[in-house]
């Protein structure tokens, strides 16, 4: 059977909390996971804890497991150019990672290399309706960025803005391991497509890769 295996970066230290991130993400890509699926796919999702270890599995795999689509998804951490339709953005991928983290790309495909910009926290932010309907009472929207580009949105503004607005909520503020798997499997892919154009072309390429319009 064929393959899609997606190499995530984050999901902490316990086989537990890695678990519950990848419940997380296929719920946000269950759509994908169930055309995969359909189309004779095995599905594979893989929190691999740190970005460095991602990466380290991710080329393991290219030599362990060649025949599969093996994808690398990692956060970009520091701003990175803005998306453009009508570039290759799957250069632009690479090139920051082999500048900002002295990855090698050599043997690698540039267009299975994506990015969530520049926190995974960015497509979290992109639904605040979800967001409200999660945290309940307390809960301040205006506290969110308003930008209409989220990948414009430093990192860290993007956490304090987060833990600002959930900060009097009866969850507490923001924490990536007890609520991002809860939050992931809520917000709504075409409200992150909308703010957040590399979430847009990697759910579009992963796409087109399903129904073999990619290689």
């Amino acid at each position: 059977m064929k393959e899609i295996a997606i190499y995530v970066e984050g999901g902490g230290n316990t086989a537990q909390q890695k678990s519950d991130l990848r419940l997380g993400f296929n719920g946000l890509f269950s759509e994908l996971k169930k055309k995969a699926e359909k189309n004779k796919y095995r599905w594979k999702l893989i929190l691999c804890g740190g970005r460095q270890q991602a990466y380290q599995d991710f080329n393991n795999a290219l030599t362990n497991e060649p025949q599969a689509i093996n994808i690398l998804l990692v956060d970009s951490e520091d701003p990175i150019s803005l998306f453009d339709k009508n570039n290759d953005d799957a250069k632009a991928r690479v090139k920051h990672l082999k500048q900002r983290d002295n990855w090698s790309f050599s043997e690698i495909k540039p267009e299975r290399v994506h990015l969530m910009v520049q926190c995974m926290e960015a497509w979290i932010i992109s639904d605040a309706e979800a967001l409200a309907t999660f945290y309940g009472q307390g809960f301040l929207e205006n506290c969110l960025p308003k930008r209409n580009d989220l990948e414009e949105e430093l990192k860290s503004d993007i956490e304090k803005k987060l833990m600002q607005a959930t900060r009097s909520t009866q969850k507490g503020e923001y924490a990536k391991i007890k609520h991002a798997s809860k939050l992931l499997k809520i917000v709504s892919p075409t409200k992150i497509e909308k703010r957040c154009p590399r979430f847009k072309e990697f759910v579009r390429w992963l796409d087109e890769t399903i129904d073999h319009k990619n290689t």
